[in-house]
């Protein structure tokens, strides 16, 4: 490259001051618009943190709505589910009732047919020993009457 005259050098340094001198203005106005930046991102997140504020608000109004109706939802389905539980327990209690009334009756019938049953044998057994009382009086009777008197007179 060929040496440069004083001349153009100059020139050239003069047009790189002019540049240069508009620099801080440049600078000044990066700053200002670096301002504006911050600013208006500064108002952004702002909104923004409003918005998730209210989101979040709206996001536990609902859930609490919807907690309340599934709260009523379970309520009312736990009162059916303890009526429907009280009616089956009545019917039970029902049957049962029927049940051990049926049984009752039934026992008593046996009970009353194992007291007749009872009741003959006792009468059989009493009759059996009623009869064997009379068979010995009259084995006595008979043993005493082929006794000689004088043996009679003895034993009393």
């Amino acid at each position: 490259m060929p040496p440069q005259t004083l001349e153009n050098r100059v020139e050239k340094l003069e047009t790189q001051m002019l540049e240069l001198r508009e620099l801080p203005a440049l600078v000044a106005e990066v700053g200002v618009q670096i301002l504006q930046l911050r600013t208006e991102m500064r108002a952004e997140f702002s909104a923004i943190r409003q918005e998730i504020r209210t989101g979040d608000e709206e996001t536990r109004r609902s859930l609490r709505e919807e907690m309340r109706a599934g709260d009523e939802t379970l309520r009312e389905e736990m009162r059916a589910g303890d009526e429907t539980l009280r009616q089956e327990i009545r019917a039970l209690g029902a049957t049962l009732r029927e049940e051990i009334r049926t049984g009752d009756a039934t026992l008593r019938e046996e009970i009353r047919a194992g007291d007749e049953e009872t009741r003959r044998l006792m009468r059989v057994l009493h009759e059996d020993l009623v009869g064997r009382i009379a068979l010995l009086q009259e084995s006595r009777t008979n043993h005493a009457s082929r006794r000689p008197a004088s043996a009679r007179r003895k034993s009393r």
